[in-house]
């Protein structure tokens, strides 16, 4: 059996951004339950250099949004970086998977070869398709997820790595 680029990509996205979901919302009960103020978190970093947990999700969303779109031929819709609690990080998640699931595998499906140009600054990376969607988009969601795990871990939420992995389908 062969798997497509939509099945490669779109269910992956979506799971990866239910899972960060449910890490939120851990994070929001936690800093409920210890009457922490919840901009102390969105606030937190790993390490002063590194972006905070807010930045950490808007990044996550803008990369499945943008490259699923990219792939699809498509202009994302775009989302401000306004979000300052749990429920509007959560919202933005909800959101970004709401536009995933518009997507359909005719529109993702043969994109393999396409050519792929982001501007990053004043420098332009150059992919095709099937190397963005396995070497950019997919190990930058699972970054910036990963890191978003790590700050609220860091910070005391009781998170596991069944919160990250999600339950099995």
């Amino acid at each position: 059996m062969t798997i497509s680029m939509y099945q490669a990509l779109v269910p992956s996205l979506i799971r990866s951004l239910n899972n960060l979901a449910v890490i939120l919302e851990k994070g929001a009960t936690h800093a409920e339950a210890r009457k922490i103020d919840e901009a102390v978190l969105i606030g937190s970093r790993l390490y002063p250099d590194m972006l905070p947990l807010s930045k950490q999700v808007q990044i996550a969303s803008d990369i499945a949004r943008r490259g699923a779109a990219r792939l699809a031929g498509l202009e994302a819709p775009a989302m401000a970086d306004n979000e300052t609690t749990f429920a509007e990080l959560i919202d933005r998640i909800h959101n970004t998977i709401a536009y995933l699931n518009t997507l359909t595998p005719a529109q993702i499906d043969g994109s393999e070869e396409n050519e792929i140009v982001l501007q990053v600054g004043k420098e332009s990376m150059n992919f095709k398709g099937m190397p963005y969607l396995l070497f950019f988009i997919l190990p930058n969601v699972y970054f910036h997820v990963t890191t978003a795990y790590d700050i609220l871990r860091h910070n005391g939420v009781e998170l596991g790595k069944m919160d990250f992995l999600g339950k099995p389908s």
